[in-house]
């Protein structure tokens, strides 16, 4: 018996890896966290499949179903959204796994900022502008924020910014950030990312809280993207596939 960890990926049912998928497929049992993840995934669980809606439970009973199919001998997939690396809760369940000797795999998923980057059809690293993305968040109700994460430390490396569950603090992201980046800089909101009600809002740091407000249902499940490379022109080309430049596998001749 084993459980799985599943990254399902930000929203689209097509976006799961193939092993995610035939994992759920071949489990008597599934947990999913809630509205986070598209139903249709769960119609490739195997007819009579017990499937549980861990969006109300806590940790405790999450863990107890985690013994119950141990009992019984029944292999569990476990899903969650987006990617298990990040902001998952993975954790703390897989603590409590290793002190009951329950076995456990964990399968990664296709992330949010990386289909919110799809959706805006753009590489948020580009040479000479930006060479690293950051993935963070603001202080909420549940978790607070080491003291050195601040928006303002990461906005003063010039990095592209993706940030998650922080649409309730704009204001305070685009004051936090402005000094560092400008409010002209580009930016964007992605809201449920890859879903079929998806929503995109492009602009300035100056200008999205305005553009916000105009769009009432906008209000959770959303990244905030920030940074010189959401609308840079003319940037370098990169070495990659540069004629003169010799890779270790390109096998061109010196």
């Amino acid at each position: 018996m084993t459980i799985h960890f599943v990254g399902a990926g930000p929203g689209a049912a097509d976006l799961i890896t193939v092993r995610g998928r035939d994992l759920i497929a071949r489990c008597p049992v599934c947990l999913y966290a809630g509205s986070l993840i598209p139903e249709a995934l769960l119609g490739f669980c195997p007819e009579g499949a017990r499937i549980v809606n861990t969006a109300p439970m806590s940790l405790e009973e999450i863990v107890a179903e985690y013994k119950r199919a141990d009992d019984a001998g029944e292999d569990v997939v476990r899903l969650h959204s987006g990617d298990l690396s990040v902001w998952s809760a993975l954790g703390e369940q897989i603590r409590q796994l290793e002190s009951l000797g329950i076995p456990f795999t964990v399968t990664p998923g296709v992330p949010a900022f990386a289909a919110a980057a799809a959706t805006l059809r753009q590489e948020l690293t580009l040479p000479e502008i930006a060479q690293s993305v950051v993935l963070t968040r603001t202080p909420g109700r549940a978790s607070a924020m080491p003291p050195k994460e601040t928006l303002e430390n990461f906005a003063a490396t010039g990095a592209t910014l993706a940030i998650h569950l922080s649409i309730q603090a704009l204001d305070a992201v685009v004051s936090e950030l402005a000094p560092h980046y400008g409010t002209d800089c580009p930016a964007a909101i992605v809201y449920r990312a890859s879903w079929p009600d998806e929503k995109v809002i492009r602009g300035t740091l100056g200008t999205l809280a305005e553009q916000l407000a105009a769009h009432e249902e906008i209000d959770r499940t959303v990244l905030i993207l920030v940074g010189p490379v959401l609308d840079a022109h003319g940037f370098r080309d990169s070495a990659l596939y540069d004629a003169g430049y010799q890779r270790r596998y390109r096998g061109r001749p010196a």
